[in-house]
């Protein structure tokens, strides 16, 4: 069941409802033994709280699909704040007893609370961070992310840049885990040389001086990470700013809820991702009607993420009983569920050996989205896959 916390929160910010329970199938509601509780920690306020929400959204649509009486979600908000996360995750291991821990959006958050998870013997899979720290050395058996590695998205976006023709990118991100991953990434695939490279502070609104360094530069193309809010106010501004350099970045700055928000200055921008709307699989179409259908918008990048860590969960359930961690560890690497993205499954690091695609941002009626034109990686495995000792 959704615990009284989950439910009362879901109320209130208009999430799931009647309509998704209806159209639970009991499919998975004997599960293969035991109740399961999750602690689902995210951002739901402030700064990157729609990142938060659509995670909240799709996770918790996946479990009122299923029926599973055997699954209770409690579900906290941690304001994006390492100290907060904290926490919340002591609250959720010592006092509510959790088995599973997930959510969180935030890389230096992730980093706070997934290792204090897993050393004390509970599961944390990530429906988004994925710092490269915990998929090589710091790889953990009971850490799985259904996401990416931190470090992918961006690969892919270097390789397209190289395949464009562009030589000298300037490149920035904030300074935080998940930014120099993002650089990091980037440069790695990416066969020119960058004409600057900047960390801009994180939650960061006004980028004036990176923009002044951008028109300073002989740069033939800009490459960005700026998620949530921080992407809409760089794309204004830059767009206002009328340099003419063409941009590139991963989906986590050109995804459909701040598309909304940027507008025309975002047509035909080409962003990397490994899912989109457009994917031709039964299970994505079904989410994206779904999705749309419940909460009257289009599913982002973070809902299907959500969405695809709660029937991953779910899929364990069906085969063992969280109390025999060997079992439920087996049966969560198994991947044994129907994935949005199509073909899912974990490489030895626990992270998803993948496609990841190119998108190009378009308008359909007054709605600004993407489309799929081509893949950028395929069966895509992280670098430091080979680091992890597991």
């Amino acid at each position: 069941m959704i615990s009284t916390k989950a439910k009362l929160t879901l109320k209130a910010l208009g999430t799931v409802t009647a309509v998704a329970l209806a159209m639970a199938s009991p499919t998975l509601a004997d599960g293969h033994g035991g109740k399961v509780k999750v602690g689902l920690i995210t951002t739901l306020t402030g700064g990157g709280a729609g990142l938060g929400v659509d995670i909240r959204d799709g996770f918790m649509l996946a479990i009122g699909q299923s029926g599973n009486e055997n699954i209770e979600v409690v579900i906290e908000d941690d304001q994006r704040k390492p100290d907060v996360a904290v926490q919340l995750a002591d609250k959720m291991i010592q006092s509510e007893k959790v088995d599973i821990m997930t959510g969180i959006v935030w890389s230096n958050l992730a980093m706070a609370v997934a290792p204090a998870t897993t050393a004390q013997g509970k599961f944390y899979i990530s429906a988004n961070a994925g710092p490269a720290q915990l998929a090589g050395k710091g790889c953990h058996e009971n850490y799985f992310n259904v996401a990416w590695q931190n470090d992918n998205l961006h690969e892919a976006a270097g390789a397209y840049a190289t395949q464009a023709g562009y030589k000298n990118s300037f490149i920035l991100a904030p300074n935080y885990p998940a930014g120099k991953d993002a650089l990091t990434g980037y440069k790695r695939m990416f066969e020119g040389t960058p004409s600057g490279e900047l960390y801009t502070k994180l939650g960061q609104t006004d980028y004036a001086a990176e923009i002044a360094q951008i028109r300073a530069s002989d740069a033939d193309s800009v490459y960005f990470f700026l998620p949530g809010g921080m992407g809409i106010s760089f794309l204004k501004q830059y767009a206002d700013s009328g340099i003419d350099l063409p941009v590139v970045g991963p989906a986590f700055s050109f995804d459909q809820g701040i598309l909304q928000a940027v507008g025309e200055a975002a047509l035909g921008v080409k962003n990397t991702s490994q899912w989109n709307k457009d994917l031709d699989n039964a299970a994505n179409k079904a989410f994206v009607e779904t999705f749309q259908a419940e909460f009257g918008r289009l599913p982002s990048l973070y809902a299907s993420q959500g969405f695809d860590t709660a029937n991953l969960i779910l899929s364990a359930m069906a085969k063992a009983d969280v109390k025999d961690a060997d079992a439920f560890r087996a049966a969560l690497k198994e991947a044994d569920f129907e994935s949005v993205r199509g073909d899912f499954k974990f490489g030895n690091n626990h992270h998803p050996i993948q496609n990841i695609y190119v998108r190009e941002v378009i308008k359909e009626g007054d709605v600004y989205t993407n489309k799929i034109i081509s893949t950028g990686l395929t069966a895509h495995q992280d670098v430091y896959a080979a680091e992890c000792k597991m």
